[in-house]
């Protein structure tokens, strides 16, 4: 009896070892830095017929850019882009949302992003854009 208690313990560690050494790496969150925002109007291909998601006013289209710092050695996917967009007067242009897109890739080291937006025509310009950053995955997550 006391034999079977000492195998099973014996065993238990054996299989935890293994576990713990043979397990595979972790797609952990990671953060991305961005910097040098700035926006443009759309080409007129894009911004052709925009209107706000009720559907009912028309609306103005902008490209965000800006660059994304990826501090890891590793590419980052679907990386998440959130942010606060404010118009002239300081009202928020996407009221109770932050996340305003995403990065498919983010290569190691610093790289360009595009973000399109589309704002109510009503919300007066120039926007100030705020608080942005990005998180996504070292390996790809949705296919």
């Amino acid at each position: 009896m006391r034999f079977r208690s000492v195998t099973l313990i014996f065993i238990g560690c054996i299989i935890g070892f293994l576990w713990s050494v043979f397990t595979p790496s972790a797609l952990a969150l990671t953060k991305i830095k961005l910097s040098d925002l700035s926006y443009k109007d759309c080409p007129a291909e894009l911004a052709k017929g925009a209107v706000i998601s009720s559907g009912s006013a028309s609306a103005n289209c902008f490209i965000v850019t800006g660059k994304a710092q990826n501090s890891t050695y590793k590419t980052v996917y679907d990386a998440d882009i959130f942010g606060r967009i404010y118009d002239a007067n300081n009202n928020p242009i996407l009221q109770n949302r932050t996340r305003l897109g995403s990065i498919p890739e983010v290569p190691p080291g610093m790289s360009d992003f595009e973000l399109r937006i589309t704002v109510p025509a009503n919300q007066p310009t120039p926007l100030q854009l705020k608080q942005f950053k990005a998180s996504g995955f070292s390996g790809q997550v949705r296919r």
